[in-house]
């Protein structure tokens, strides 16, 4: 590298190591304006304000709702079984007599706890998998990609079918189960961005310095792959939030009388010809509202990381 390349890297670097954006000193004013115009289009979109808007309300609804609203949704109660709603039951009763507006609650904290758990766990060991087979490149990067296609070849449902015939699901255990699978996109994604972020005057300038692969990596390229990475791990937490509704059909769901919407559809599916239609509609209406929204708040986080590319 001759002397007057090697000038522009270090220049493209601040006294402290840490990089400065395209501009000179101006950037900073200049990735001020783009997350406004990024936070403006977010805003912008109707629908990523009512998907937020929903969101909101579902947290409240199941995390704060049992703080006002005080109903026995654990315990069996023979004389009330599959009681319409009405008659001190907003929304009637199961099979078992328990409260379906309690357990709506209660079973919308396990689906929310279970959907961000799984988006933050794949996204982030996602994320640091792809990005270091990315920057590595080479035989390191063939290894890890092809460890992650095949992982993707595995059909998950059989993986699910085994493991609900021989263990008793958890909470936790779902979580990192769906995360075992959950992770492999983030990854791909992750390889994708670091290819090109790889080559940037920056990251290049980081090295000349001789900062470690590990300083690029953690403080250089995951930071600027941040964007694409949340936009993907919305799309996640919604496609856990119907991966465990499937588990439930499955029989890998949460044993009574844990709740979870998944599992609560799954009951009431056996008396929906009976006329019990409060013990299905309610908790498919909750899980379709759900992922809804944050599909809405995925698009739209896309859409404003779209501009905010064309900006920077």
């Amino acid at each position: 590298m001759t002397e007057p390349a090697t000038a522009d890297l270090l220049a493209a670097v601040r006294p402290g190591g840490k990089p400065v954006p395209e501009g000179g000193e101006a950037g900073g004013e200049l990735g001020g304006s783009v997350l406004r115009l990024f936070a403006r289009t977010f805003v912008e979109n109707r629908l990523a304000v009512a998907g937020t808007t929903l969101i909101v309300i579902m947290a409240g609804f199941c995390f704060l709702g049992p703080v006002f609203y005080h109903s026995d949704t654990l315990n069996t109660r023979l004389l009330d079984t599959n009681m319409p709603p009405g008659n001190g039951w907003p929304l009637g009763t199961d099979d078992s007599g328990r409260d379906i507006l309690g357990r709506l609650m209660l079973g919308g904290q396990s689906s929310l706890e279970v959907g961000l758990s799984v988006a933050l766990l794949a996204s982030t060991f996602g994320a640091v998998w792809g990005a270091i087979a990315g920057y590595a490149g080479g035989i390191v990067d063939a290894l890890m990609m092809r460890f992650v296609d095949g992982m993707l070849a595995v059909p998950g449902l059989f993986f699910f079918l085994f493991l609900a015939s021989v263990i008793r699901p958890t909470l936790l255990l779902i979580i990192f189960v769906l995360s075992i699978f959950s992770w492999l996109v983030p990854a791909r994604l992750s390889r994708g961005e670091t290819l090109s972020l790889r080559t940037r005057e920056y990251v290049q300038a980081v090295k000349v310095m001789g900062g470690s692969r590990r300083r690029v990596v953690f403080r250089h390229i995951l930071p600027n792959a941040i964007g694409t990475l949340i936009v993907n791990a919305t799309f996640q937490v919604a496609d856990a939030i119907l991966a465990l509704a499937l588990l439930s059909y499955l029989g890998f769901g949460l044993s009574p009388p844990a709740a979870t919407w998944g599992g609560m559809l799954s009951a009431g599916i056996t008396y929906v010809y009976d006329g019990y239609w409060w013990q299905v509609y309610p908790a498919g209406i909750l899980i379709v509202l759900t992922v809804v929204a944050f599909n809405f708040i995925g698009d739209a986080l896309r859409d404003a990381s779209e501009v905010r590319l064309q900006h920077r």
